[in-house]
């Protein structure tokens, strides 16, 4: 019988976003301020009152991907397939008979492969129906980003996709993180990835009135926590995480970025999109996640906060976090990333999970950029607008989504 709670660390990272296709461009990009936000291109804009987007750039499926299986994948699987392969190349973990059935692979998307949705229904509705790719279904649903991780490298563990609007990547890697804990799984890949800018998704948003119409300086677009801010800034990405139970990562002499050591999810019950009044939804799960190890609030040296740019997200989080951390909030650096890559949505867990995990092992807080005119709703320290040097023990990373989703996510330096 193995162990009930196993010790689960994190050996491999990898992500493309607007900012980077590897870890190290990312992060380099992230303490150097860069914003990956710019002009739409992805389709005609011309009577969109929306045209701005964070899209890679120079992303080519054929570096990551067989060409003849590019056309099964719609984009959000091709970026799942990317930030796998830098993962996997990270932590060296390879699979055979003796341990590919206790390898899975759990990924996530919010929306899942809406290109090839609207590509297809169009046909459909246009009268050709004959033109509808075989591959379609397979090239769309959401589970195919992880069934195509697995095919590739022979992962035969258990394998599903995880769909909770902007809360995807931390449920996932937290499935990952109870599976091997409990013993299901001795090694998990498991990540979140997005492709969203299409006309369908971002006419839909807009209406929503959820994003930025700051179109004549898209740099300057996504400013989570300022007064002036005016909505998100639709991205595109995805980022993978590896994980690992501990004895085995030591057995194979594995570099070890960070341990998992806590996770809380819970559910607002309260609107479709809009968080709840004080943002009690996260605070009961920042919370749950704390209680796991009985970490208390003051051992928290960093929170990577969901920070979406919008008037209500930003407001409601910095409250929660005023709930849970009480006067050591007003000392406690809290950062979002959104304000450089944008918000990549379904990917943005993962994503945002790299970057805490990047900050414990450098000892260096990403920043918030934009942050220009203080909001006296958000009153706490954002690490604006320049990286910081700090000595981080523990951090976590935190995910709100519509339907009231709350996902928090604790990751602590590995000591031995």
């Amino acid at each position: 019988m193995t162990e009930h709670r196993r010790r689960v660390v994190v050996t491999g990272i990898g992500m493309v976003t607007p900012i980077g296709l590897t870890v190290n461009e990312n992060w380099q990009n992230i303490l150097a301020c860069k914003s990956g936000i710019g002009p739409l291109t992805r389709f005609n804009i011309s009577d969109f009152p929306v045209r701005i987007a964070g899209e890679l750039k120079g992303f080519d499926p054929a570096d990551y991907i067989e060409r003849k299986e590019i056309k099964k994948m719609d984009p959000f699987i091709q970026f799942a397939m990317a930030a796998t392969k830098e993962a996997m190349e990270d932590c060296g973990l390879t699979a055979d008979d003796s341990n590919a059935d206790r390898i899975g692979v759990i990924i996530g998307s919010g929306q899942g492969g809406i290109t090839m949705v609207e590509q297809n229904t169009l046909k459909a509705y246009g009268g050709n129906h004959k033109r509808i790719s075989p591959f379609f279904v397979p090239s769309a649903i959401i589970n195919l980003a992880s069934g195509q991780v697995a095919i590739k490298y022979g992962l035969r563990g258990l394998s599903y996709g995880v769909v909770s609007a902007c809360s995807t990547g931390v449920h996932a890697i937290a499935d990952g993180y109870y599976a091997i804990q409990r013993g299901d799984a001795d090694a998990m890949v498991v990540g979140g990835s997005e492709a969203t800018i299409t006309p369908t998704a971002v006419a839909g948003f807009h209406n929503a009135k959820a994003l930025s119409l700051r179109n004549g300086d898209p740099e300057k677009a996504s400013r989570p926590f300022d007064l002036n801010r005016d909505g998100f800034v639709i991205a595109e990405g995805g980022a993978c995480i590896i994980l690992e139970e501990l004895e085995g990562a030591k057995k194979r002499n594995a570099t070890i970025h960070a341990e998992v050591v806590g996770y809380g999810a819970t559910c607002d019950a309260h609107h479709i999109t809009a968080p709840a009044d004080g943002g009690e939804g996260i605070v009961r799960a920042t919370r749950l996640a704390l209680a796991c190890n009985g970490i208390a609030p003051e051992e928290v040296g960093y929170v990577c906060a969901h920070g979406t740019s919008t008037p209500f997200n930003d407001k409601h989080e910095t409250l929660a976090m005023k709930t849970v951390f009480g006067d050591h909030a007003l000392k406690l650096p809290i950062s979002s990333i959104k304000s450089m890559t944008g918000h990549l949505l379904g990917g943005a867990g993962a994503l945002e999970s790299v970057a805490t995990i990047q900050a414990i092992v450098d000892g260096i807080l990403p920043p918030t950029i934009n942050y220009e005119v203080p909001d006296p709703d958000c009153d706490l320290d954002y690490v604006p607008n320049e990286a910081r040097k700090a000595d981080v023990d523990v951090a976590i990373n935190n995910s709100m989504g519509f339907g009231g989703q709350n996902a928090s996510l604790i990751f602590r330096k590995f000591n031995a």
